[in-house]
């Protein structure tokens, strides 16, 4: 329908514009019409392609600057407006964030560590610094809670888990989960918020047990772990906050497939100069 109208109009407007207004390709409307699209608007047609393939497999959320790079990776030669442009043709348009909610229960007696970390989130290789938190999922069953352990090297997921009750358990299985995949050296430092679930007993004897140093963010400072922050941010914003979860158990499995299947192995960073963590791991190996 937008092609017969650009068609109809064109006699009074520019097909490029007719096009732009009505948020259509200039080559998919050559296309329409039967005419030989001219090397240019053919190269269009040959980048689109892969463009629209990056962008499924990102599941919908590559903006222009991650795709160009995927698209030089595949070894295409374009540039960052160009990307943008065929995005914007043909509406695809990365998932904005939204505002992140924290829930820190910082009121308890538990002892608290001093701040070793002091919002230095800088690492000269893995496993030197880690960073721990728990954010909410919403499920059609209440709340799903998910509690993650980062590598601030390079921004991996190393270790998670889920539950449906914010209970020290949870934080302890993702550290669990964390120390038996990496197996790191002593004098690694692990931070984390005040939150009772970190102050915990067990889960400070549980670091202790296995050389990890104990650094806690200071009262009420939002900035102090912002890193795994991000993650969560990033995680609602490209799962959670586009898929209704009937269940925990749907929630729990989308998430990892997430992690584990996009996250660590696929997904580009700009701070990692657009590579994944798993991959920019590999590259500072080697």
């Amino acid at each position: 329908m937008s092609f017969k109208l650009v068609d109809e109009a064109k006699k009074e407007f520019p097909v490029h514009r007719l096009c732009r207004v009505l948020g259509v390709s200039q080559s998919g409307y050559f296309a329409w019409k039967g005419r030989p699209a001219c090397r240019r608007q053919h190269e269009d047609m040959v980048l689109l392609a892969h463009v629209r393939s990056a962008f499924a497999l990102s599941n919908g959320t590559y903006g222009s600057p991650r795709m160009t790079r995927e698209l030089r990776d595949d070894g295409l030669s374009v540039g960052r407006r160009r990307t943008g442009r065929l995005m914007r043709e043909n509406g695809l348009r990365a998932r904005q964030k939204r505002r992140f909610k924290r829930t820190t229960d910082s009121h308890h007696a538990w002892p608290v560590a001093p701040n070793l970390l002091d919002q230095d989130f800088t690492a000269a290789g893995p496993d030197e610094k880690w960073g721990a938190d728990i954010s909410y999922i919403w499920t059609k069953e209440g709340w799903l809670y998910l509690a993650v352990v980062i590598d601030l090297f390079a921004r991996r997921v190393v270790g998670w888990s889920t539950g449906d009750r914010l209970h020290r358990d949870l934080a302890l299985a993702a550290l669990r989960k964390a120390v038996v995949m990496r197996r790191p050296a002593a004098g690694l430092v692990h931070y984390s918020d005040r939150g009772s679930q970190y102050c915990s007993v067990d889960y400070q004897a549980e670091l202790k047990a296995n050389g990890i140093l104990i650094s806690l963010s200071g009262r009420g400072n939002c900035f102090d772990n912002a890193m795994v922050e991000t993650f969560f941010k990033t995680l609602k914003s490209e799962l959670v906050w586009r898929t209704a979860f009937d269940t925990r158990a749907d929630a729990a499995a989308a998430i990892g497939r997430y992690i584990d299947g996009f996250y660590n192995p696929v997904r580009r960073h700009s701070a990692l100069d657009f590579t994944s963590p798993a991959q920019f791991e590999r590259m500072a190996a080697t």
